[in-house]
């Protein structure tokens, strides 16, 4: 029933996908596959960068991605890539920020965080502020950008990352966050497990399954119970979303987070933030990378980028 309902452009990308078996699979073997090469020229070429870490943590690597190298005054967008919160890396996934920062026309920063379950939230999150603070400090200066108008954003677990990032800057009273860019974010740890979902949801590529694993890897426990761990920031558990900042939402309607996104999404409203949402029917989880060519995903882009600029303060 499922497969019916898929938009007929993404269907066959679907037969391509592997089935990920976290039980069955090492994780090595996973982290181990073939990384996607970066675009090459004219689309903006990635430069490695080593940067402090903060709190006693080690340094963190970043690249970053500046389609107009010697401009000033503008503003940037730190990426932080998706993978489950288990896999992935920023040096694999960079050809989607140099397309990004190329359509955008601004510097793009992707964080490499410590993946789970060899490093918990508190690790990543070290990584992921230890990049906001550089970005709105030294690489702010050296990058020609306006601390004021930076944005976070990313895909899936890197969706997740920027709205815990985002969470943690308001409460920490760090550098100010212009925007929050997430795309099919993992934000709740109770979506299947404690908290069932319509059978049609996430029937494909990301499956209830892979997101016990993840959020068990993240967390150090089992997720979804009435407790967390101290110091976790699971965005839909956060009671107090005032005072965060504007947000774009997107995700497939059959993608297993759409329930989650839409509900954060809402909280978000209800609590005074500038929220915008974009549902794509017939899209399960990551459409937009699989086949990033289709009418689905092309128009799903564009309501990312557009929401972008207008959340930035850039000419759409």
């Amino acid at each position: 029933m499922a497969l019916d309902m898929v938009h007929p452009e993404l269907r066959e990308a679907l037969g391509q996908f592997p089935d990920i078996d976290f039980t069955q699979i090492p994780l090595d073997l996973i982290r181990s596959q073939p990384m996607m090469p970066p675009l090459e020229a004219p689309f903006p070429q990635p430069v490695e960068r080593i940067i402090p870490g903060v709190d006693g943590n080690p340094d963190v690597k970043v690249f970053i991605v500046d389609p107009n190298p010697g401009a000033t005054d503008r503003p940037a967008v730190l990426h932080i890539h998706g993978g489950g919160y288990v896999f992935g890396t920023a040096e694999s996934m960079i050809a989607g920020v140099q397309a990004s920062a190329m359509a955008a026309g601004i510097p793009f920063v992707s964080v490499e965080y410590r993946l789970a379950p060899e490093t918990n939230f508190a690790g990543s999150l070290a990584d992921n502020y230890a990049a906001l603070v550089w970005l709105a400090g030294e690489g702010a200066k050296e990058l020609g950008v306006d601390p004021a108008r930076i944005a976070v954003g990313g895909e899936s677990a890197g969706g997740g990352h920027s709205a815990m990032l985002a969470i943690a800057a308001r409460d920490r009273g760090g550098p100010a966050i212009a925007f929050q860019m997430l795309t099919y974010p993992m934000i709740d740890d109770r979506t299947g497990s404690s908290r069932e979902v319509a059978a049609h949801l996430g029937e494909f590529v990301w499956k209830a399954e892979h997101n016990r694993f993840g959020w068990e890897s993240l967390l150090g426990q089992a997720p979804g119970g009435d407790s967390t761990p101290e110091g976790a920031i699971i965005p839909s558990r956060v009671d107090d979303l005032a005072g965060l900042p504007p947000a774009w939402i997107g995700c497939g309607a059959l993608d297993l987070f759409i329930e989650e996104n839409l509900a954060y999404a809402s909280r978000l409203i209800a609590a005074g933030v500038p929220t915008e949402v974009t549902v794509t029917p017939g899209a399960y989880h990551g459409f937009d990378g699989f086949v990033a060519t289709s009418g689905p995903s092309q128009k799903f882009a564009a309501a990312r980028l557009s929401a972008l600029k207008r959340g930035l303060g850039l000419p759409e």
